[in-house]
């Protein structure tokens, strides 16, 4: 049980580690598909899709359109579907849409209104699926 624990803290840490190698500015708006390498930072509007490896979305920002990436933390709004490995929804964010992840971390204050699915013990092709309707207060 802590095992699993200590190889999201270590997966966290790396990420963490990492420059931001893009950042799209809280006064830009970005209108097509998104994809990029490293780490990157979303504080402005995405109207399109995100293909990447470990995604950051802002305060302020949103993305409207589906997310596909390794990591994605999420302290804006999400109107669109997320695949990652982990998703990790911080306080006052909003997620809606399907979420598939292996790892989901829901902080007190997200708003997450969305169908989950994560791997079964079967494999990733055999997904457990979960409806959640959360919200802040």
């Amino acid at each position: 049980m802590f095992k699993i624990k200590d190889n999201l803290v270590k997966q966290f840490r790396k990420v963490d580690s990492n420059t931001i190698s893009s950042i799209v500015d809280r006064n830009m708006t970005i209108t097509g598909e998104l994809n990029f390498k490293g780490k990157a930072r979303i504080d402005g509007t995405v109207n399109g899709n995100i293909d990447g490896e470990h995604l950051i979305l802002g305060q302020y920002g949103r993305i409207n359109g589906d997310v596909k990436v390794a990591t994605f933390v999420c302290h804006g709004t999400l109107d669109g579907n997320v695949s990652a490995d982990t998703v990790t929804a911080r306080k006052n964010s909003s997620i809606h849409g399907r979420v598939s992840a292996t790892n989901l971390v829901v902080e007190p204050g997200a708003s997450l209104d969305s169908e989950v699915k994560t791997p079964s013990e079967n494999g990733p092709e055999s997904m457990n699926s979960l409806s959640y309707a959360l919200g802040r207060g």
